[in-house]
């Protein structure tokens, strides 16, 4: 059982072709592979936004992930900043 003060949470952007192509669905079953908590959904200007939280190295294995995303995405541009939402996800899912 890890301590909720070693989670990092991190609040990502994806852009480029990232919405129809089963990003999300996708984005669920690695993250739940890869233990990480959060959400992800889609945003009105086209980018897809996930909020991972977990152990560093999953976090940030996660975050390796959505760098090409699933085979139908293009991924173009990937921002992230840690996020101090003060609340601790016991799952990930889709929003």
């Amino acid at each position: 059982m890890h301590h909720k003060h070693s989670l990092e949470t991190l609040l990502v952007t994806i852009s480029g072709h990232v919405q129809g192509v089963g990003f999300r669905a996708a984005t669920v079953r690695h993250a739940h592979l890869q233990g990480v908590k959060g959400w992800v959904r889609n945003l009105d200007d086209g980018t897809v936004q996930a909020l991972l939280q977990g152990p560093h190295d999953q976090v940030d294995r996660m975050l390796s992930w959505l760098h090409h995303g699933p085979p139908n995405a293009r991924v173009d541009l990937v921002e992230h900043q840690e996020e101090h939402t003060g609340r601790y996800f016991d799952r990930f899912e889709a929003i």
